[in-house]
């Protein structure tokens, strides 16, 4: 997966007034993982966490690409 763009997810998750706790509850995984998948650029976000915080935070289609592909391509 690319490199997430943590402060992204980070500004949705206060657009949405949730926390990473809050966050890492609903998508089922320990709060302590999250934040070390954030801390770490999301290097070892799984597909599944990352549509599970895609369908937790309600996000679209370009907020997701967003976040999680911050990487330029071309």
């Amino acid at each position: 997966m690319a490199q997430m763009n943590t402060n992204k997810l980070k500004a949705k998750l206060v657009e949405r007034g949730i926390n990473v706790a809050n966050l890492a509850e609903s998508i089922g995984i320990d709060k302590a993982t999250l934040y070390r998948k954030m801390r770490h650029g999301g290097e070892s976000m799984s597909i599944r966490d990352a549509n599970a915080i895609v369908s937790a935070l309600r996000l679209t289609p370009d907020e997701a690409a967003s976040i999680f592909f911050a990487e330029d391509v071309a």
